[in-house]
C-alpha cells in the first residue's frame, strides 16, 4: 500500500499536467504535436526532407549581377554617408584578426576557438554529420547546449569582415566566400545539427544574402561558386518552407516571425527560384498574421523578453525597408505594431546607456550586428526602426547610427531635438508592464496574467535604475540546456525581485520551457498621491500551495527623491510557510543606497545575504549577493533610499 499511494499521486500529477497543457495550449497545438511526433517516430518526417538532392541550374554570375532587385546598397546612399566618427577601429581590427585565427565571439560576450562547424566549443562534443537532422536532439547532456553549435553557423561574424572592409578600404570577399563554401561542404543537405532549426537556417541565409549583395562584383565570385551558394540557399529555404508550420503552430514565437519574413525576403530577392512566388506570398501573409498575434495592441510582446523583442525589431526593420526599396508595402497592422513596439521599448530604456532591464529570456540573439555598441545597448536597433517608420528619436550622435546607414536609412533627417519629459507614467496592461520615469530614475514592474505561454515565474518583479545604473536588477536567464538547478533558479521566482513562499515558484515548473498553473488573474495600476507616485498590483498564484493565494505589492516613489517604499502582502497562505522578499542588488548598491524592512508593527526585519547569481549575457554567470527578508508573518514593508 505504501508504494501504491506515491505512484498514484505521481500518475495523477502527470494527468493533471497533460490536462493543463491541453487547456492552456489548445487542441490545434496538441493535435499538431501528436501528428508531428508520429511523423518523427515513423520516419515520415525524415522522408519529407531528403538528403543529397540534385544540383539545379539557376543563374550565371552576370545574369544574377544584373537582376533588377534593390538591396540596402542599391542607390549608393550608404557609400556616401557611412562615416562613423566614434568607430572603435582598433577593436574592429582585433575582431577581424581573431576570425582569421578561427576565434569567434559567442553571444556578444565570450570568445571561442572553433575550427569547424560541428564541434561544441563548450562541451567539446562533435556531432555526427551523417545523421539526418530528425535524429539529432536539441537537448543532450553529452552534447551540451546546441546553441553553441548554431552560433557560429549563424554567420553574424560576416558583419565584422564587411564593416572592416568598408572602413579600411580592404577586400576580404575571398575569406567570406571560403567560410560560406566550407559550411556548405561540411553540412550536407538535411544532415547534422545545423539543419535542425529552421530559424537558424533563415538567419544564416539572410546573413549570406547581405554578404553576397555587398561583394556582388567581387573577383572572388565566379559562376561555379555562385551556383553552389545559390543551390544551398535554395535547399535551406525549401527546408524552412516545408517545416514552417512547426514554428507557426507548436512554437509560435520569434521562430515563426523569423521564418515567415525569411520566406518573404528570399522570395523577393531571389525571384528566379521556382517556389519564390509562393514563398514571398505566404511569407508576407504569415508575417503579418504573426505580428498581429504576437505583438499585443499596447506594443508588448508575447515572449515577455526584452532581447527577443529586439529580435522582432530587427526583423521589422528589414521587412519594412526592403519592401519599401522594392516598391512594396505591408498590411497596416505591421506598421502599427512596429510603432507601438518602439514606444514600449524606448519607455523601458535607460537614456544614459541605451540598455533595458535584463528582463525575460535572453539567448544572446543579435541577428545583424552592424555597430560596435555593447550587446545590451538597444540604440542601434531602435534608431533604425524609428528611422524606417519616420518617427523622431532623441539619441543624439554616436556609434549607434551606423546600423541605420548600412540599411540605407538616414537618421539625421528625423532626429528629435526635444528633451524627454522629466516625469512619465506608462502602463502596458496587455503585457503587464508598469513604468515610472523621471529625469534620473526608472521604476519598472511586471504584473499581469498569461493568455500565452509564460517563460519565467516572475510576477511583481521590480527593477530600479538610477542615473544609468541598474541598482536592483533581474538576474537574467543564463543558459537553456544546463543543469536543472540553474534552469530552475534563473527561470524561477528566486532570481527576481519579488516574493517567494518557502522554495515554491509562483507557477509550477514542468520540463524544459513548460510551466503549469499559469497565473490567470492579475493586474496593476499607477496613481498619484500628494508628493508621491504609487503602483498597486496583485495576482493569484502559488496554486501548488493552495487556492486563491494572493500576492499584493504597493510601490511608492517619493517625487524628487531617490526613495522607494515597497509593501508586500500575502493572503490565504497555509501556516508554517515562510514569506521571503528577494532582492538582487548591483555590486555597488551598499556604497550608495540603504535597504531596510519592517513588519506591520514597524518591527525591523533583518536581512540575510545569500548566494545569488547574475547572468548579463547568454552562457555567462557570476556569483553575486542576494538580499532576502524572511518572516512568518504576511506583510513586509521595505524602504530603499539613497544614502545621505
Amino acid at each position: 500500500m505504501k508504494g501504491i499511494i506515491p505512484s498514484l499521486k505521481a500518475a495523477l500529477s502527470v494527468m493533471s499536467g497533460l490536462f493543463q497543457l491541453f487547456q492552456n495550449m489548445g487542441w490545434r497545438y496538441t493535435g499538431f504535436r501528436i501528428w508531428y511526433e508520429f511523423q518523427l517516430k515513423t520516419s515520415i518526417l525524415k522522408r519529407r526532407f531528403p538528403v543529397n538532392p540534385a544540383e539545379r541550374k539557376i543563374l550565371k554570375l552576370k545574369e544574377w549581377q544584373s537582376f533588377p532587385i534593390n538591396f540596402f546598397f542599391s542607390n549608393g546612399f550608404f557609400e556616401s554617408n557611412l562615416n562613423v566618427k566614434d568607430l572603435d577601429y582598433r577593436a574592429l581590427s582585433k575582431r577581424v584578426e581573431s576570425i582569421h585565427q578561427n576565434r569567434f565571439l559567442y553571444f556578444g560576450s565570450k570568445w571561442f576557438t572553433v575550427p569547424d562547424w560541428l564541434t561544441n566549443p563548450e562541451s567539446g562534443f562533435q556531432y555526427d554529420v551523417t545523421k539526418h537532422w530528425t535524429e539529432i536532439s536539441d537537448f543532450s547532456l553529452e552534447a551540451g547546449d546546441v546553441k553553441y553549435i548554431w552560433e557560429k553557423s549563424r554567420f553574424t561574424f560576416l558583419y565584422d569582415l564587411i564593416r572592416y572592409d568598408h572602413h579600411f578600404g580592404r577586400d576580404q570577399s575571398e575569406t567570406v566566400f571560403l567560410q560560406i563554401e566550407s559550411w556548405i561542404d561540411h553540412n550536407p543537405v538535411n544532415c547534422g545539427p545545423n539543419w535542425r532549426c529552421s530559424q537558424e537556417i533563415t538567419i544564416r541565409v539572410l546573413n549570406w544574402t547581405f554578404a553576397l549583395q555587398y561583394y556582388k562584383k567581387s573577383s572572388a565570385l565566379n559562376d561555379e561558386l555562385l551556383s553552389k551558394i545559390l543551390n544551398s540557399i535554395y535547399q535551406q529555404m525549401r527546408h524552412v518552407a516545408e517545416n514552417i508550420h512547426f514554428s507557426r503552430i507548436a512554437v509560435r514565437n520569434n521562430h515563426a516571425l523569423t521564418e515567415a519574413i525569411g520566406l518573404y525576403l528570399i522570395g523577393l530577392l531571389y525571384p528566379f527560384f521556382d517556389e519564390s512566388g509562393n514563398w514571398k506570398r505566404n511569407g508576407k501573409k504569415w508575417f503579418a498574421e504573426e505580428i498581429s498575434y504576437q505583438v499585443y495592441d499596447d506594443g508588448t510582446f508575447l515572449q515577455f523578453s526584452m532581447n527577443y523583442h529586439r529580435v522582432l525589431v530587427q526583423l521589422l526593420t528589414w521587412a519594412i525597408q526592403l519592401a519599401d526599396l522594392n516598391h512594396e508595402s505591408w498590411n497596416e497592422v505591421v506598421y502599427d505594431r512596429a510603432r507601438k513596439s518602439l514606444k514600449f521599448l524606448q519607455t523601458c530604456q535607460d537614456t544614459k546607456t541605451g540598455w533595458l532591464p535584463n528582463y525575460g529570456n535572453n539567448d544572446g540573439a543579435l541577428f545583424f550586428p552592424l555597430t560596435d555598441c555593447h550587446f545590451r545597448d538597444f540604440r542601434p536597433q531602435l534608431l533604425a526602426l524609428a528611422t524606417v517608420l519616420e518617427e523622431k528619436c532623441n539619441y543624439g550622435n554616436g556609434p549607434w547610427k551606423e546600423e541605420s546607414v548600412w540599411l540605407n536609412l538616414n537618421p539625421d533627417t528625423i532626429e528629435d531635438k526635444t528633451l524627454r519629459e522629466d516625469f512619465q507614467i506608462s502602463t502596458f496592461p496587455k503585457g503587464g508592464y508598469y513604468v515610472l520615469r523621471d529625469h534620473y530614475t526608472i521604476t519598472f514592474l511586471r504584473c499581469g496574467s498569461y493568455q500565452n505561454r509564460p517563460f519565467q515565474s516572475d510576477n511583481l518583479h521590480l527593477d530600479i535604475w538610477v542615473d544609468g545604473e541598474n541598482i536592483l536588477r533581474d538576474a537574467g536567464s543564463y543558459q537553456y540546456n544546463t543543469d536543472q538547478k540553474w534552469t530552475n533558479y534563473f527561470s524561477g521566482t528566486a532570481s527576481h525581485n519579488t516574493v517567494i513562499l518557502g522554495d515554491h515558484d509562483q507557477m509550477r515548473k514542468g520540463k524544459r520551457f513548460i510551466w503549469y498553473d499559469w497565473i490567470k488573474k492579475g493586474e496593476g495600476n499607477w496613481k498619484e498621491e500628494n508628493d508621491a507616485t504609487v503602483f498597486d498590483g496583485w495576482y493569484i498564484g502559488f496554486k501548488k500551495l493552495g487556492r486563491n493565494i494572493i500576492h499584493k505589492r504597493k510601490v511608492t516613489m517619493v517625487k524628487g527623491a531617490f526613495h522607494w517604499i515597497v509593501e508586500d502582502w500575502i493572503e490565504n497562505v497555509p501556516e508554517g510557510i515562510l514569506m521571503h522578499q528577494i532582492w538582487h542588488p548591483y555590486p555597488a548598491f551598499f556604497e550608495k543606497f540603504t535597504i531596510n524592512a519592517f513588519h506591520e508593527n514597524e518591527k525591523v526585519i533583518s536581512f540575510s545575504k545569500t548566494e545569488g547569481w547574475y547572468s548579463g549575457t547568454y552562457g555567462e554567470k557570476e556569483p553575486t549577493q542576494r538580499i532576502v527578508f524572511s518572516t512568518q508573518e504576511r506583510y513586509i514593508k521595505t524602504i530603499i533610499c539613497l544614502k545621505i
